[in-house]
């Protein structure tokens, strides 16, 4: 689990934590991460567990001790928190005078798609493609200033291999009238990067409220988003430098449409045709 946030563990061992371990789990996702850096016994308390629970919690995590899983948490929201200004200053600094910087760039990117392939388990992707493969699902995008552009890029391709895909406005008064139509079970793809966007985290808490399957697609650090999301998909976009990269995130998009593509290839090769003899 080396180099997932204290999120993405959760996320993965959420199915084989025991009942009142969930409970510290969801308890600590309510209030991310502000509960998690509190002590034992106020943990447990507002989680409504037992502090051997929370305990146990921790060690299913991962983390040899609690003082071990604070200090990942501070380390996580200190990196969460970053600006591009922030970063730069390190990667500035390293890569002055770099002869061959596109090489270590082009290195570091490849790096990461590799990366990204480990954080994500074969049964989560499956399962994002497959929700998205139901014709029964209507199918909702949406991200922020950084990752709006990923919503828009899917939205295009979801549009010729199934019907029922829309996007939501990024205006608030037309997105409120938007949510009056998401129904139980419909399928929302969210993406968010570092730094987050608070509008989508208040959109996904309108859309669990509504009972919709939300999906997260995020970086490494894991967007406050996840903790009303079914599935989550993190990619690796950390560089070293002023910026993240994208070109993880965009891959897992593109992994994400080839799958569903295939999944239905039944109706959508049928649709496809129609479409292009239009």
């Amino acid at each position: 689990m080396e180099g997932k946030s204290v999120a993405g563990r959760i996320h993965d061992a959420i199915e084989r934590l025991t009942a009142a371990e969930k409970r510290a789990a969801r308890g600590l996702l309510g209030s991310y991460p502000t509960l998690g850096l509190a002590p034992v016994a106020e943990f447990a308390l507002q989680a409504g567990a037992s502090s051997a629970t929370v305990l146990r919690f921790v060690a299913q995590l991962g983390y040899k001790s609690y003082p071990d899983f604070q200090r990942a948490l501070r380390d996580e929201m200190e990196q969460r928190s970053k600006s591009p200004l922030q970063r730069s200053a390190s990667g500035a600094a390293r890569g002055a005078g770099d002869a061959h910087f596109l090489d270590h760039f082009i290195a570091q990117a490849v790096d990461n798609l590799r990366e990204t392939a480990a954080l994500i388990p074969a049964s989560e992707f499956e399962a994002v493609c497959a929700r998205l493969a139901d014709p029964r699902r209507h199918c909702w995008l949406a991200g922020g200033r950084f990752s709006d552009f990923l919503a828009g890029y899917m939205e295009a391709h979801l549009r010729l291999i199934r019907p029922g895909v829309q996007r939501f406005d990024g205006r608030p008064a037309t997105r409120t009238d938007q949510l009056m139509d998401v129904g139980s079970g419909d399928v929302v793809l969210l993406f968010d990067v570092r730094r987050y966007d608070p509008a989508l985290l208040e959109l996904a808490a309108d859309l669990a409220a509504r009972r919709a399957q939300i999906v997260l697609i995020t970086d490494e650090w894991m967007s406050p988003v996840s903790r009303f999301a079914k599935l989550v998909l993190p990619a690796r976009t950390e560089m070293g430098r002023t910026w993240d990269a994208n070109n993880a995130l965009l891959t897992l998009v593109e992994a994400v449409l080839a799958r569903t593509t295939e999944l239905t290839w039944a109706t959508a090769s049928k649709r496809m045709g129609a479409i292009e003899r239009s």
